[in-house]
């Protein structure tokens, strides 16, 4: 088992854009592994959980989640597929927690017009309260860097924001239209706004997503985001 004591080590190790989203642990106290092809990153707090992020063949990430996958409110998140052929391999039992979707996408897209980033984010916090409640991303969390918006008059009635972006994979959370304008193409827009620009920094562009909502499923495949299903692991009791 060898440690990856660097972002880079990380990205020779393993072409998979999770991991490499979660390799920005590598510099704020997290650490990384690889063991017959398979990597595992242990990411103290990325997107409100410690994680350990882990991909490749069965065998390797099976050896790698025994050695570092246990401790006090740690998610072992991996591709679905994976998880369920990962876990006929333990010698302790596992149990699938949470399944969700990781979405991503390279190339490049078009800017769309009356979109901005936000140099004002007041307005953001209401209108998430009142579209989007449950969203991950807030104005003023760690890790949350900034906020786009479409306004109609003075009003901003659809926002999404760039957080936990790592060095070639920016991300996009916080996506929310007031419920007075859905209908009109606003999410669209804003998501492909921030997509754009994450497409332009970072190379690669992601998000997570529920893997019930199939209208936003529906939304980022349009803006050419690819789908995976991914879960995280709890030990049995």
């Amino acid at each position: 088992m060898r440690r990856l004591r660097t972002t880079a080590c990380v990205r020779e190790a393993s072409d998979d854009s999770l991991v490499r989203w979660a390799a920005q642990a590598l510099t704020a106290g997290g650490a990384a592994w690889e063991h017959n092809g398979a990597v595992a990153v242990h990411a103290p707090d990325l997107t409100r959980r410690r994680r350990l992020i882990l991909s490749g063949p069965p065998e390797g990430v099976a050896s790698l989640l025994a050695a570092h996958g246990r401790g006090v409110e740690l998610r072992p998140l991996l591709e679905r597929q994976l998880a369920l052929d990962v876990m006929e391999l333990m010698p302790t039992p596992w149990v699938e927690d949470k399944p969700f979707g990781w979405m991503d996408r390279t190339g490049f897209l078009d800017v769309p017009e009356d979109t901005c980033w936000l140099r004002d984010t007041a307005a953001v916090d209401p209108l998430l309260r009142a579209a989007n409640p449950s969203s991950w991303a807030w104005p003023g969390e760690k890790g949350v860097s900034r906020w786009a918006g479409v306004h109609v008059g003075d009003t901003l009635v659809a926002t999404a924001a760039e957080a936990w972006s790592s060095t070639d994979v920016g991300f996009m959370m916080g996506v929310a239209v007031h419920p007075s304008h859905t209908g009109r193409g606003l999410g669209r827009r804003v998501c492909q706004f921030v997509t754009a620009s994450l497409l332009t920094l970072y190379g690669t562009a992601a998000l997570f997503v529920e893997n019930y909502n199939a209208t936003a499923i529906a939304l980022y495949r349009k803006l050419g985001y690819a789908y995976r299903d991914v879960t995280t692991l709890l030990p049995a009791a």
